[in-house]
């Protein structure tokens, strides 16, 4: 088929396209003023994820699902604004990886709401300030964030997502080349990039900031000073890419959950996080995992953390596959509560992985 004639049929089809988007809008227009009507949120994370399922399961080939969740997300997008819109808090400044999870994720065309730290994201939650919040939990390489941990245990949001990140952190600075006196970055780069750093930059002052777009922030304005941040802060900083991907492991990734007011509905594919204390007798902990093996429910994740004012006493955080609204899952909880204290649900919510 010669070219103008294939040009001519993907003109009829944007044409289509554009036709086929415009009803979508007016449709979710009306779902959103019945959600209004009802009282629901105008975000639906268990609907979303449902959605972008069935839609990469039709594919046939000619279109890569990542690509096609790309154009979805911007969909999903504007379907919200036509609802009233979503404001997402993240933490900020711009160019964060908390923002661009929160922008892959989200889409451009949402509200997003930076905040400067971790628990002004929870309480921007609590308040009914933002809709969602997204925030860092966990990442391949130096494992959980303590600062969301912390917050999960005086906090009362719901977890109701949860988003995956790869990072690839590069070395930044106003000038392409010349000594640098001083590096900033958050504690958790700076940790990913320890060997990097001891071996290309051991003479320089690292300094902990609140996130890696502070320290690329801090970076666009002091000479002599440098940041590890991605690429897309460089753009945003006007920064110069001394080195690219400078983290110590590749497949460095980065899990983040995202916060709500409510829970998502079971989706057949889903992750519920727990939190719990235990009593001081032998084998507390061994009878508390017990109880999800006895039922057959797959444990993902057990860490622990130190429980806030009370010296050598631990939280423990658990992740298991399945969904609280399952029998089954309820009926292991009411035993997993005789063997344990202080049982909480964080949310069940769609597992991306």
């Amino acid at each position: 088929m010669k070219l103008s004639n294939l040009r001519r049929k993907v003109d009829q089809l944007d044409d289509q396209l554009v036709r086929l988007l415009e009803q979508r809008s007016g449709i979710a227009g009306e779902i959103g003023r019945q959600k209004r009507d009802s009282g629901q949120p105008v975000f639906a994370p268990a609907r979303e994820a449902e959605l972008l399922r069935r839609l990469t399961a039709k594919l046939q080939g000619k279109m890569e699902a990542e690509s096609l969740k790309a154009i979805y997300r911007e969909i999903l997008a504007t379907g919200r604004q036509s609802q009233g819109g979503t404001r997402v808090a993240y933490l900020g400044p711009e160019a964060s990886y908390c923002h661009q999870a929160a922008r892959e994720r989200f889409g451009v065309g949402t509200d997003l709401v930076p905040c400067p730290t971790m628990a002004e994201i929870f309480s921007a939650v609590d308040r009914g300030e933002v809709e969602a919040g997204v925030v860092p939990i966990e990442n391949s390489t130096e494992g959980a964030v303590g600062a969301t941990q912390e917050a999960l245990i005086t906090s009362q949001v719901t977890i109701c997502g949860e988003i995956y990140l790869p990072i690839r952190h590069a070395l930044l600075s106003k000038t392409k080349s010349g000594p640098i006196r001083v590096l900033y970055s958050h504690p958790q780069a700076l940790a990913q990039c320890r060997h990097w750093l001891a071996m290309h930059l051991g003479e320089t002052k690292l300094v902990e900031v609140a996130s890696t777009a502070e320290g690329a922030r801090r970076a666009s304005v002091e000479k002599g000073a440098a940041a590890l941040a991605s690429p897309w802060a460089a753009q945003i900083y006007r920064l110069q890419v001394r080195q690219r991907d400078v983290q110590d492991r590749p497949g460095n990734c980065t899990r983040f959950y995202l916060l709500g007011h409510e829970g998502a509905r079971a989706t057949g594919k889903d992750k519920t996080s727990l939190l719990f204390t235990l009593p001081h007798r032998a084998g507390a902990l061994h009878k508390a995992l017990g109880v999800l093996a006895a039922k057959g429910l797959n444990l993902l994740k057990v860490e622990s953390r130190p429980a806030p004012g009370k010296p050598w006493e631990y939280v423990f955080f658990v992740d298991v596959r399945g969904h609280v609204d399952r029998v089954d899952f309820r009926r292991a909880l009411l035993q997993l509560e005789k063997q344990t204290q202080d049982l909480r649900i964080l949310g069940s919510y769609p597992e991306e992985r």
